[in-house]
């Protein structure tokens, strides 16, 4: 029987329907000519550049219709490029008008190439500044002041043409326990103090939410699955914060004589009178900061955001809870895989019932505050899709046959979780299981990894690699991002990508998933949650450090799907003892028919 219970956090209605996009275009051109503008550049982008977006913020997807959680769109007077990267080359056919908007194949296709291309010498491209930061201007002029085309900040003409444009998120903030944070607001900012005292710099600016929230033992809910306050902060050397939100937010907080509370609209004016150097991290400030910055004559002193890496080194505290947190997820993912074997066979679930059920076993917790991103839930071709998002447009049968895709997560207070499985529907095929097989091959080699400090996720990228490069198969994705704890379920600085250099580090936490994706068939992704740990020192092993990774995620593993033929006896020794540890964790937590059914999904290949 199918699910019809309303969903608590997730929509599954499109911001823009394709037919709507092509009149927003016409009147955003319209608004171009009057200022004199060869283009504009739109973005999936806030004042924070971060991954989430609120509502009001959400300019790409209503102007376009794309609604990936990446890309933008390059506005000419006769044409208008959507920019988007492997994950959603699919995707954005389908929800884009292409008589009026051409998807551009991005990273392949630079920005400043296809200007070059479709721009006459003379050209000038508009952006908002607080949309960019100074890293992507100072690479675009380069590469545009060459070809006799100029950029121009302005204030954002989206906004002009957009009538029922969303207001600013409001909610308030909220406490976060020290007893999970494992260390208190005072003593981060003293951390944070002394390194830029050491740096010699006399502040530094913060715009990432997350960063904020970290540093302040805070959270909040002005994001979409991202439990943070929107904010701007600077602290200086001394270990002083002056918060720049609407202070009316964090009334319940209490005063803080170590906290300066103002409103938004004192932030221009409060950089303009700083003395410097101020640290600005280029690579997530809005541009605009530099704008103001260098206006007011301030010494600038470029740097990382100095809350990121301290961010990522989880404390043992938070590590402690959020092992707890992904046993508790566990369990509800195993009464939703269970309800999905014992239903799916009849052929009458959608992929909304699917995400509705999960959605509600989470909420049975009695603990869920959020998911951590809308659920991927996936039928058949649909899979294709790494992040397809399903819509009450697109909302497809599950049928007996196909192999469904499901990856989602979930905020607890105590942890943020993202898991990723590939379910067989009835009997699946031969390259389906070829394939699951190689992509299972890729993740335990990951999983197995022992690694001397000094190594970075580049360097480990490889591994979930080589089983399907060894069959002529690749995935248009990095293998794992990083996660925080009760904050991003995609946090950085951390990443086991082919472009990631950062050395990883004891207490980072880090997605492991490989995928293969066959356009128009099926897809398949396994996804689990690991952590950096210092690796015990082997007999006659050399004396220098060495990491590995702990597994956090526990469920189930599609047996069906996988061919134990195609694996070597140490990757079915890991999968066995995986899936022992799995019904260890969870049984004595689950109904009794599900503990059965648990049994019989973790028995020994």
């Amino acid at each position: 029987m199918t699910d019809t219970s309303p969903t608590r956090f997730q929509s599954f209605s499109s911001a823009t329907r394709p037919e709507q996009g092509p009149p927003r275009l016409a009147a955003l051109r319209t608004e171009l000519a009057t200022q004199g503008l060869s283009g504009f550049l739109v973005p999936r982008a806030d004042a924070h550049q971060g991954e989430y977006v609120a509502a009001r913020d959400e300019r790409l997807a209503w102007l376009t219709g794309f609604t990936g959680s990446a890309g933008f769109c390059a506005v000419l007077p006769d044409r208008a490029g959507v920019f988007v990267d492997g994950r959603y080359r699919v995707q954005v056919k389908e929800q884009v008008a292409l008589s009026d908007f051409t998807p551009v194949n991005w990273p392949d296709t630079a920005l400043e190439h296809w200007l070059k291309d479709h721009l006459p010498k003379g050209g000038t491209i508009g952006f908002d500044p607080w949309l960019h930061t100074s890293q992507e201007i100072d690479r675009l002029e380069a590469a545009l002041t060459p070809a006799q085309i100029s950029l121009r900040p302005i204030a954002n003409p989206v906004d002009a043409i957009w009538p029922d444009q969303p207001v600013r998120p409001n909610a308030p903030a909220i406490g976060f326990p020290v007893e999970i944070a494992g260390k208190k607001s005072g003593e981060k900012r003293g951390d944070i103090a002394d390194a830029l005292a050491k740096a010699g710099q006399a502040a530094a600016v913060l715009t990432l939410p997350d960063s904020i929230c970290w540093l302040l033992n805070i959270r909040g809910g002005d994001l979409p699955h991202l439990p943070v306050v929107q904010a701007f902060a600077i602290i200086d050397s001394r270990g002083h914060v002056t918060l720049f939100s609407d202070p009316a937010k964090f009334e319940a907080l209490g005063p803080d004589p170590n906290i300066t509370l103002k409103h938004w609209d004192a932030f221009e004016a409060a950089l303009a009178t700083l003395s410097g150097p101020v640290r600005v991290d280029p690579a997530t400030a809005p541009h605009k900061l530099r704008m103001v910055l260098d206006a007011a004559g301030v010494e600038i002193a470029t740097g990382q955001d100095p809350c990121i890496l301290p961010k990522a080194r989880k404390t043992a505290a938070e590590i402690k809870a959020t092992t707890t947190a992904h046993i508790r997820d566990g369990v509800a993912f195993a009464r939703f895989l269970h309800w999905f074997d014992t239903e799916a066979p009849k052929g009458e679930l959608t992929e909304i019932d699917c995400a509705r059920r999960l959605e509600a076993f989470r909420a049975d917790t009695g603990v869920l505050k959020d998911i951590s991103f809308d659920t991927i839930s996936a039928a058949g071709p649909h899979a294709a899709l790494p992040h397809y998002r399903v819509s009450e447009a697109s909302n497809a049968q599950v049928t007996p046959g196909q192999i469904y895709l499901v990856d989602s997560g979930a905020q607890y207070e105590d942890g943020t979780t993202d898991i990723t499985r590939t379910i067989a529907v009835g009997a699946p095929g031969e390259d389906e299981r070829s394939a699951f097989t190689q992509v299972l091959r890729g993740m335990i080699a990951v999983s197995r990894a022992r690694f001397p400090k000094g190594i970075a996720g580049r360097d480990l990228d490889s591994l979930a690699r080589m089983p399907l490069w060894q069959a002529g198969r690749d995935f248009d994705h990095g293998t794992g991002h990083g996660v925080g704890v009760y904050l991003s379920v995609h946090e950085g600085p951390q990443r086991i990508s082919r472009v990631s250099t950062l050395p990883l580090q004891p207490g980072m936490i880090l997605s492991n998933e490989p995928g293969y994706y066959r356009e128009g068939a099926f897809g398949i992704r396994i996804e689990n949650l690991i952590v950096v740990r210092e690796a015990p020192a082997l007999p006659g092993g050399d004396p220098r450090g060495m990491l590995e990774f702990d597994t956090i995620t526990w469920a189930p593993i599609d047996r069906r799907l996988i061919d134990a033929d195609a694996m070597n006896r140490d990757e079915i020794a890991w999968i066995d003892a995986y899936h022992a540890r799995t019904a260890e964790k969870l049984r004595s937590h689950l109904p009794a028919d599900t503990a059965d059914w648990l049994d019989r999904a973790t028995a020994p290949l």
